[in-house]
Order: structure tokens, then sequence, then C-alpha cells
């Protein structure tokens, strides 16, 4: 019988990781022909896909961090591929992951292989793409600004740390946000357009997002003066701040900033004046969990205008 193929992109990071090493050998031992290659600098996960689908590889598992996550899953998307996606959590925060149901257990998640892939969105803007979230403003501030070490410290707590040190340095942005049936404009303290449900360490910025429902959620913090005094409880948990959100469901928005915006595509850095996202639907084939919480939503007719 045929083996069932599939490689391992790992972050070079994970090279000396035992129990990557182990369950890579147990999978084998289950039948998977598994190669394992390893990134170690920027454009290394683009090559290596690349590669992988020249060699005939069906299945591409991505082990790393968020940001591994988007790239591998950018290349194959933009390769116009039906080779299928599953992923290895090995970063700080893992917050695709963690609102999907994908186990942190290295084991656990290398057995999703044999479970059937699931088509899921991408997110499109200024053409790169993105599986979980765009993040604006204070939020996408601290991801950016958390070190490495401090991340090796404290892992996901890294980021409410340097939140919480940052806060002095809190400034509202002001931007307008249009979509089919909606307009927002206004100062804002965090934005967050998702595909997932949870971005920089474990905030719900768009709890109830699904990948297979063909839209973009969008959740907006306004910044008027009561709300600002709240952003500590937000960094601290979120309680309390839920209600305070703008909160919309659309196929497209249009971002428009006198002032520009930093965004923060999973990990990848975007700044710009005017930025369209668009839904791209059904644009990945990716092994998740069968009951995950971010399937099952009801297709929408997605052709943006």
């Amino acid at each position: 019988m045929t083996k069932r193929r599939a490689i391992l992109i790992l972050h070079g990071k994970q090279s000396l990781n035992e129990d990557v090493r182990n369950a890579v050998v147990e999978k084998r031992q289950q039948g998977w022909e598994l190669d394992v290659r390893l990134t170690w600098e920027a454009g290394d996960a683009q090559r290596l896909v690349a590669e992988a689908l020249a060699a005939g590889h069906r299945h591409i598992v991505a082990g790393g961090g968020d940001g591994t996550l988007r790239d591998i899953a950018e290349a194959l998307a933009l390769a116009g591929t039906s080779c299928s996606l599953a992923i290895l959590p090995l970063g700080t925060a893992n917050d695709f992951a963690r609102a999907a149901g994908v186990p942190l257990e290295v084991a656990d998640a290398l057995d999703l292989l044999d479970v059937e892939p699931s088509a899921v969105d991408l997110g499109e803007v200024g053409g790169k793409l993105f599986l979980n979230m765009a993040t604006g403003g204070f939020g996408s501030q601290v991801t950016a600004n958390t070190s490495e070490d401090l991340k090796k410290v404290l892992g996901g707590a890294a980021y409410l740390f340097t939140g919480l040190s940052r806060f002095s340095e809190l400034r509202a942005a002001h931007g307008e946000l249009v979509g089919p049936d909606f307009h927002w404009r206004g100062n804002l303290l965090a934005l967050g357009i998702g595909n997932g449900r949870q971005a920089g360490g474990g905030h719900m910025l768009c709890p109830t997002a699904l990948v297979d429902d063909g839209m973009l959620d969008i959740s907006i913090l306004p910044a008027p003066q009561e709300v600002v005094g709240t952003l500590r409880q937000l960094l601290e948990g979120g309680l309390g701040i839920d209600n305070m959100f703008v909160r919309a469901r659309l196929p497209w928005v249009e971002l428009k900033s006198a002032q520009g915006l930093d965004i923060n595509l999973d990990g990848e850095p975007l700044s710009g004046e005017n930025l369209r996202f668009v839904a791209r639907s059904g644009a990945l084939q990716i092994h998740l969990p069968r009951h995950s919480p971010i399937l099952g939503g009801k297709r929408a007719f997605n052709r943006p205008d």
C-alpha cells in the first residue's frame, strides 16, 4: 500500500525539540512518509512550500507560531493548490490554533493529518493574505514590541506584561471603516478584522468569528474618554470590556486613516492610509478538529464589489 506523504516545515528554533522528533517518528511508524524541512531566515517558508508542491506533496504541516502559519498558508493559497495544511502549534501565543481547538500536544496535533480537511477562508489586504486576524491600534503595537527574550521567559503573558508597561504610551488613532451597510468613523483604541477569533496572546477580539462563512468579523474598541480608562482591564483579561466594542460581519471592509494606521497581520507588519480587506472564501484546506468551534458557518455569497 502506498504510504501517505506529508512534509513538516518547521521553524528553525524548534530543530532540537524532542517532542517534535518523537512525534515524527511515531507518525512514520503509523504509515506516514513524513519529511522535515527547517526554516532559517525570511522567505524560507515560501520557498519550502514551492519545493514541497513541486515534489508532489499533498499535505503540509506548519510547525511554529502564528507567523510561520501565516507564511505557509499564504504560500499555499497563492499557489492555487488543493494541498492541505495541518497545524503544529509551537509558538508563544498560537492564537489561531487555540481558538480552533488544535491540540497543543505535538503528537495529538499531528494526528489531525488523519482528519479530513475543511475548506476555510483567508483574509486579503494589499496583496497579502492572513489566516487569523489583522489588528490595529494599541494592541498591534503591543504585539510588535514584545521582545523575543520576554516571550521565552513569560510565554503568552509577555504580551500582557508589555501592554501594562507601555500603558502610558496609549494613543487613540482616528479611522473610518466602510463596508456593505456599515459605516463607522471615530477614534479607536483597538481594531480587529478577524477570520479567526483571538490575537495578541489570547485576547478574544472577534469571539464569534467563523473561518468558513465567507465573512470577516470587525471589532472596534472606540476611544471616548470613559473607555480609555478601562484599557487596563482589557489587557488584564477583558472583564467588563466586551460590550464596549462595535462589531460587524462583512465580506469586505475599507479602512481609511489620514495619519496612517499600523496593522499587524499575524505578525506581519503593514501600514497604510487606505486599506481594503476582503474575505477569500474557501481559499485553503486545513485539517481541523471535527468539532472545531470556528467551523460551521453558513457559507455566504461573497464576491467583492
